[in-house]
């Protein structure tokens, strides 16, 4: 074995793959990145946990239920929004709070004579988002603790003897749905967060195709004809935006014929947002011809990019497990608003108007991006 040629050869290999700065850069940066995100997530056993958002509506007004109220907002657990009982279940619906808590009227008169004499248990009614159905025998299990301490408060200072071997109340949990009727689909938000990331990556595609046709002369060919900057590049937008269309069509098509997949919101809604995320992808994809020198260097920080972007739009994990920090930094990510926007006019069930300011962020984005590549472009690739 000649051992001075193996040792030049494995030396040329490690020159090559070191000396590309953008690839040995994207090779240490993606997996750290990914490792924080869930770690952020998910915790580390020292990440003091998120407050579950929900909603409470006091239907009843008296002491008891004034009482639990009290002790629900003062719980470390809860992030509580006090507000009336159709605004409280609409914001379950919309995904704004996990659960909303509806206290009936009469339950402050009812609990202490189901506790004691056995009568007639009050209803308590909790509407949740079935998204995020897991929240559901926390909030529960915190309601019956609360209700039980404010009832033994108030039958202490009566002088009147608890027993609880049972509890003098029921939970009806409700799913906040469109109509309140049809079960709630988790193929939806799976078509929604894969359907965006997939043809997100046909827009990295879209942009390689690109900077291989400038290396190959044909841009500038292009632009010696009587044809401006903006014309040639807004055709390739057209262009772009129609594939990601038809992509996104054919994908939804699926999963209405195979997962039941519906939209129950409206359907011009969907499709504005729909055209919304096409013009973005396609835009994108501009964007990365304009940034990258070559369509090798290129490629890997655009995956990069949008893996981050799909992972903080909430395509991977559901944005609302996020701690509140990443909820609120990832409303800066266009691909938040197209997967919560798509969920919207599905199977949350939501008007034309959630869909407004998705498409709004979307299409600012999308100008943006091409704003910049309509800037950036070079139509000769750079030298060295």
């Amino acid at each position: 074995m000649n051992l001075a040629a193996f040792r030049a050869l494995v030396r040329k290999d490690l020159v090559l793959y070191f000396s590309n700065r953008r690839a040995l850069v994207m090779s240490i940066a993606a997996p750290i990145v990914i490792a924080a995100f869930f770690g952020a997530i998910f915790g580390n056993g020292q990440t003091k946990p998120s407050r579950i958002p929900i909603a409470l509506a006091d239907q009843d007004a008296s002491a008891i239920s004034r009482a639990v109220a009290t002790s629900i907002a003062a719980d470390p657990a809860f992030q509580v929004e006090q507000i009336d009982a159709a605004a409280a279940i609409e914001r379950a619906r919309q995904g704004k709070v996990r659960a909303a808590v509806v206290l009936p009227a009469g339950f402050g008169e009812r609990l202490p004579a189901a506790l004691m004499a056995g009568g007639e248990k009050p209803v308590v009614a909790v509407h949740y988002d079935p998204s995020q159905a897991t929240a559901m025998p926390l909030v529960q299990g915190l309601l019956s603790q609360h209700v039980m301490r404010a009832l033994g408060e108030s039958l202490g200072r009566s002088g009147a003897p608890v027993s609880a071997f049972s509890l003098p109340f029921t939970t009806r949990a409700v799913e906040s749905v469109a109509s309140g009727e049809a079960p709630y689909n988790g193929y939806a938000h799976s078509f929604a967060g894969m359907g965006v990331q997939f043809i997100l990556f046909m827009g990295i595609e879209v942009g390689v195709g690109v900077l291989l046709a400038r290396r190959l002369g044909l841009w500038k060919r292009l632009r010696a004809a009587p044809l401006s900057r903006t014309l040639l590049l807004g055709s390739h937008i057209a262009s772009g935006a129609i594939t990601a269309l038809v992509l996104l069509a054919i994908i939804y098509a699926a999963a209405m014929a195979i997962f039941q997949v519906r939209i129950d919101g409206s359907v011009v809604g969907f499709v504005a947002i729909a055209v919304a995320f096409a013009l973005l992808t396609s835009s994108f994809g501009l964007l990365i011809a304009a940034i990258g020198k070559t369509p090798e260097a290129t490629r890997g920080l655009a995956i990069f990019a949008t893996l981050v972007m799909v992972m903080l739009g909430g395509a991977w994990v559901p944005s609302f497990v996020f701690p509140q920090w990443l909820q609120t930094a990832s409303l800066v990510v266009p691909t938040r608003w197209a997967v919560d926007g798509l969920d919207a006019m599905t199977w949350r069930g939501l008007g034309i108007d959630a869909a407004i300011a998705p498409v709004a962020v979307l299409l600012a984005f999308s100008v943006l991006f091409t704003a910049i590549a309509i800037w950036r472009f070079d139509w000769e690739e750079p030298r060295g």
